[in-house]
């Protein structure tokens, strides 16, 4: 080749090069700095700036920046911007791989398009093949409208990834902006979603269509708000003041999951591992209508400052988040007698089922700690379907294959000792500290059933009733009869827990227990 067509050639070369960079440098100016700036006005990052919270420093490695929409319709074919409103790829928390994608509302207000919504679908794919954590960092005013059902089909493709993904890989969904309509289907198929407060909105109707279809004065915040989100409807698992320390949250979160539905859950060595247990032997009051926080009983068990609460403001008669004993990930679902009697009730049992189903699908062991009354009673919850929503507590528990641990404190009556992870639904370990009452139920009703005609013909039935109760006490509300017939494991003291649990743990690493070959259940949806 003569040297007029090598230079050539090398021109060629250059002006390409020259074309990349200032196409990769075009594609990182969003929807340019005015509209960057009116984001960071209303209190919000950007979408790039999000990912570099999230991930490890300079680990992040972005695909597809040079996408644009092919929309020729309604004068769009005049306006393009580089990433099309979503920026997709993959990086590293705390060293461990996962993908990402964040919407960017200074494109076309985040809206979602043919080519957006490929993207999303590109990286959920690449993470199924990988098996790595997809997080969605939504900011996104919903379908691209002059695309009409194109856009709809976008959203309906997602939702496929969504489902096929759920219990193989997780899946996290950060709103950081609106999310109305259609789009809020993603995140709630999603195993968590965080919300930050004022800046996150998440409904299908917003407060316009309200008022106009239904006559309903609501502001944006109290339909849907991170803190309506979060202790009112149970759509957020978690809430928080702004999106630096939301983002933090989602890290922390990362370091509890398998990063897969075939890996173990991560073990993190540290020093300073005990808790400080002082007084556990006597957290548990000797009166039994008193009630006390199960975060004291959680606290002096599980290693020093490792529990992640999920839907802290929700269903507060439960409780449930992850843990480590020993430095290994553990899930934990407690009773929280401080509030309602720690009874389950509709919104705790849904919220204890769809938790302990996350830990069955990524290999994370339960620890239940057990101290409840029953089922909440009356008519609102009868009404509303205690009974088929109570049943997905119990399925959720039956179902799970992974290492459980119970630990009973204190009462375990009627259905609800059942339902809590008892040794009958395969709960591996089960042990009871000293206080515990097994029973069908409460003393004083159990003996005003058994004993009626005799308290009717009593002189003093209240007397009656107290002897007959303390009777019934001796008999029944203890774990010894539970623990005669193998029910119970061993009777405990509450200091051993710790150990009695580590040891467990080890124990139950081989474990193996299976469900009958099947497509799949069907809980009592």
């Amino acid at each position: 080749m003569s040297k007029d067509g090598l230079k050539k050639i090398e021109h060629n070369y250059n002006n390409l090069k020259n074309i990349l960079h200032q196409k990769r440098a075009k594609s990182k100016e969003g929807g340019g700095k005015k509209r960057l700036d009116s984001q960071h006005k209303k209190g919000k990052l950007t979408a790039r700036e999000r990912i570099e919270i999230l991930l490890d420093e300079k680990s992040f490695v972005e695909l597809d920046p040079f996408v644009e929409h092919r929309c020729s319709d309604f004068g769009l074919e005049k306006k393009s911007f580089l990433t099309d409103g979503v920026v997709i790829g993959y990086g590293k928390i705390d060293n461990r791989k996962v993908f990402l994608y964040s919407q960017d509302f200074t494109i076309f207000g985040g809206s979602l398009s043919e080519a957006f919504s490929e993207k999303i679908c590109k990286i959920m794919d690449m993470a199924l093949k990988v098996g790595a954590p997809v997080i969605g960092l939504n900011d996104s005013g919903g379908a691209r409208i002059q695309e009409g059902v194109v856009s709809l089909a976008g959203y309906a493709n997602i939702f496929l990834k969504n489902t096929l993904a759920s219990g193989v890989i997780p899946q996290i969904s950060a709103i950081l902006g609106p999310c109305a309509g259609g789009a809020v289907y993603s995140p709630a198929i999603t195993d968590f979603v965080f919300m930050a407060k004022k800046t996150s909105h998440m409904f299908v109707t917003g407060p316009s269509v309200v008022k106009t279809v239904m006559h309903e004065d609501i502001t944006m915040e109290e339909l849907g708000g991170a803190e309506t989100h979060a202790s009112r409807t149970g759509v957020a698992h978690f809430s928080y003041n702004n999106e630096i320390e939301l983002l933090g949250e989602i890290r922390k979160l990362i370091s509890y999951i398998p990063l897969n539905n075939m890996e173990r859950p991560p073990i993190l060595v540290k020093e300073n591992l005990e808790p400080n247990s002082d007084g556990i032997n006597s957290v548990v009051p000797i009166n039994s209508n008193k009630p006390y926080d199960m975060h004291s009983v959680i606290f002096k068990i599980i290693d020093s400052n490792s529990f992640l609460e999920v839907h802290k403001e929700y269903a507060a008669n439960l409780i449930v988040g992850f843990a480590r004993m020993n430095g290994q990930s553990i899930g934990i679902v407690a009773s929280q007698p401080a509030h309602l009697a720690g009874a389950l009730d509709i919104d705790s049992s849904v919220k204890g089922a769809r938790f302990v189903r996350f830990c069955d699908a990524f290999n994370i062991p339960i620890i239940t700690f057990v101290d409840v009354p029953g089922f909440l009673p009356g008519r609102d919850q009868e009404w509303h379907g205690i009974i088929k929503h109570g049943a997905k507590l119990l399925y959720a528990f039956a179902e799970a294959t992974v290492p459980k641990i119970t630990i009973i404190t204190r009462k375990a009556y009627g259905g609800a000792y059942d339902v809590m992870s008892s040794k009958h639904i395969r709960s591996d370990l089960n042990f009871a500290w000293p206080s515990a009452e097994i029973a069908v139920m409460g003393p004083k009703g159990a003996v005003e059933i058994i004993w009626k005609n005799k308290i009717k013909g009593s002189k003093n039935s209240k007397k009656e009733i107290d002897d007959l109760t303390e009777k019934y006490k001796e008999k029944f509300a203890n774990p010894f009869v539970a623990a005669k017939r193998g029910y119970i494991d061993d009777i405990i003291e509450p200091s051993e827990t710790r150990n009695r649990i580590i040891s467990g743990l080890e124990l139950l690493k081989t474990k193996v227990d299976k469900n009958p070959k099947k497509k799949h259940g069907n809980i009592p949806l």
